[in-house]
């Protein structure tokens, strides 16, 4: 399903989501003073004031138009000043390398419209004077920008290989060009003296699935790319950003630095950019302190019906979705998230709706959970309106007014339900249940959520009696109800359990401790694994896996291990995660496939390897710790 969506669901962006949302009316919130650093999940400004970033993406820059998009209707002083007064702080700008290296002078622009000359300074400019030209009336106008890195070569959406570099800009220019930018605009101040260009977004929206192939951008311990390590400089996006990041950090020490997520991790996919998942384990580390912001990007099923988007879906299971991928590192207090871009049509019922399932009830889902999060950072997208009529007449005053409604600071209200300013009490009555040899169901009494906050639970797991959570040994965030099964457990093995309630401003105490044994291999379990080899050429193979249940009781979840009997290493697996260390395999299931009934088999497992001498064929196999006959 990942590679299915992630092929598609960026060709209805540039055209669903347009849309210009700035109203005739909104309240203007005081910005922060000089440059901004971070405090836990917090922007902080120079003067030790909290800065919530609400802002919106103006894009063009990166298109073959080089230009930011409805200059060809109004000037963009009038523009910038409308988004000023209707109470944003703050635009996202994405740019190419191509208009950095090769700037040309857009012809996409007016020079006179209805009410007289407009835009009459950027005549004979290049895009980079252009933006300068921008940038300036930003600053003048009270607005701060953060710099987005959207793509290589000049076009629409995100680079479609679904890294930070292609064959006519490798790395090497990225880092360089993001050192030109930082030097160029770093001096960059308004009347005040405060610096206009406060962050950079290394790059937009990295992604592992590249035209089916797992080829893209991978976040270390990934488990489908062979764990990602950063010795994988050409998809480990992690260590890739870290580079940046240290890069952009030289030039300016002040800048924050925006890193965005991937899509898919350990088999697990959200939307581009918006999978942080790989932040639990392995976070990013730059070298200067205080400076790192992480971003995520959601939609609706508007743009793609993920499997969240159906008949039951509410607040709470879309809640659990965006904690469980991003949320969460805002809520551990690990760093200050940006929701980088969002965005819904101008139809009543793409803003609001109770069906549930529907674009409106995303929206409204989202605004809600921002307004009860008011830590979290956000950007809609986007300011554009790709017609003649860009103006400041808002195409839906609705939605203007719940983007309003999340635009106030820290303790300035954030729209309508207050802010949530209280941990949640420790979950009592954890009780661990093991119910197969390779299951375990936990569940414990809900906690009753502090005012105006909601509640998700993380699980954490050990084999050590009386351990101490942490990020090491997490094994579920994000939940939205008090139980939880947990599945691919060892045979006839004793696990302990503890569980934490989190909200916006952080976790309870850990919960009392479980223990439950898993079963043993008794009971009717029995298996049999078919390889075969589909191809083979001069170095490389393909091999297919079928898992066949040949006992009487029904699996619920598996993990098959095995051994190569030769020098053969796997290069790509799908509809499995999978960890290859020397010569031995173990792969799981994913969370569709886990499943194989009595009689059953399941044979959607496959692989491509590399092998040097001979390609031998695996002689043993086994099933959650059976050997299958």
């Amino acid at each position: 399903m990942c590679a299915r969506f992630l092929s598609s669901q960026f060709v209805g962006k540039f055209f669903i989501f347009l849309c210009f949302v700035v109203a005739a009316s909104g309240a203007v919130f005081a910005q922060g003073a000089g440059y901004w650093h971070t405090s836990g999940n917090q922007i902080i400004d120079s003067g030790g004031h909290t800065v919530r970033i609400a802002g919106v993406n103006w894009y063009g820059f990166e298109t073959t138009d080089q230009v930011v998009h409805g200059l060809w209707a109004e000037d963009y002083h009038t523009i910038l000043n409308t988004i000023k007064s209707n109470g944003y702080n703050a635009i996202r700008l994405p740019y190419s390398n191509q208009m950095v290296e090769s700037p040309m002078v857009p012809s996409n622009i007016s020079y006179a419209n209805g009410s007289g000359a407009i835009n009459t300074d950027l005549k004979g400019l290049n895009a980079l004077q252009v933006m300068d030209k921008v940038v300036t009336a930003a600053g003048a106008a009270g607005l701060r920008v953060i710099l987005d890195n959207h793509r290589s070569e000049a076009g629409n959406s995100a680079e479609a290989n679904g890294l930070w570099y292609t064959g006519a800009y490798p790395e090497s220019a990225w880092i360089n060009d993001w050192k030109t930018v930082v030097n160029r605009y770093s001096t960059f101040k308004d009347a005040s003296g405060n610096p206009t260009v406060i962050a950079v977004d290394l790059r937009n929206e990295p992604h592992l699935i590249a035209n089916g192939s797992h080829t893209g951008a991978c976040w270390t311990g990934d488990t489908t790319t062979g764990g990602c390590p950063t010795s994988n400089g050409s998809q480990n996006w992690a260590a890739a950003a870290q580079r940046a990041g240290n890069a952009v950090l030289s030039v300016n020490s002040k800048l924050l630095i925006m890193v965005e997520g991937i899509d898919c991790y350990k088999g697990d996919c959200d939307w581009w950019g918006g999978n942080l998942e790989g932040v639990s384990s392995h976070p990013i580390t730059l070298n200067v302190a205080n400076r790192l912001v992480y971003s995520a990007h959601d939609y609706g099923p508007n743009l793609f019906q993920q499997s969240w988007f159906n008949s039951s879906t509410s607040f709470s299971s879309l809640s659990a979705v965006w904690n469980k991928f991003w949320g969460y590192i805002s809520a551990n207090h690990t760093a200050p998230v940006l929701v980088g871009e969002f965005g819904t049509g101008n139809n009543a019922s793409d803003i609001q709706s109770a069906t549930p399932g529907s674009q409106g009830q995303w929206f409204q889902s989202l605004i809600n959970f921002l307004q009860n999060n008011a830590s979290l950072n956000w950007t809609y997208w986007a300011l554009n309106g790709e017609d003649n009529n860009y103006d400041s007449t808002p195409q839906n005053s609705q939605k203007q007014s719940d983007l309003a409604s999340i635009q106030s600071a820290l303790g300035g209200g954030g729209g309508g339900g207050g802010t949530c300013s209280m941990t949640p009490a420790a979950p009592t009555g954890l009780t661990a249940t093991a119910v197969s040899s390779s299951q375990i169901n936990l569940s414990w009494t809900a906690v009753p959520p502090p005012s105006n906050c909601d509640i998700a639970y993380s699980v954490f797991r050990s084999r050590t009696s009386g351990f101490t959570p942490s990020s090491s040994n997490r094994i579920a965030s994000g939940l939205p109800t008090p139980s939880f099964a947990n599945t691919g457990l060892l045979p006839a093995t004793k696990y302990y359990y503890k569980v934490e309630a989190v909200d916006a401003v952080g976790s309870s105490p850990a919960s009392n401790q479980a223990s439950a044994t898993t079963q043993s291999n008794s009971g009717g379990f029995a298996c049999h694994v078919v390889y075969t080899n589909v191809n083979q050429w001069n170095s490389g193979f393909q091999a297919a896996i079928t898992i066949q249940n040949t006992g009487t009781v029904g699996i619920t979840s598996w993990t098959l291990r095995w051994a190569f009997p030769n020098n053969q290493q796997i290069t790509g697996l799908w509809n499995g995660s999978y960890t290859q260390s020397g010569r031995a395999v173990i792969v799981k299931n994913l969370s569709y496939n886990g499943s194989i009934p009595t009689g059953g088999s399941y044979g959607g497992m496959g692989f491509t390897a590399n092998y040097s001498g001979t390609n031998g064929v695996p002689t043993s196999f086994s099933v959650n710790g059976v050997v299958c006959k």
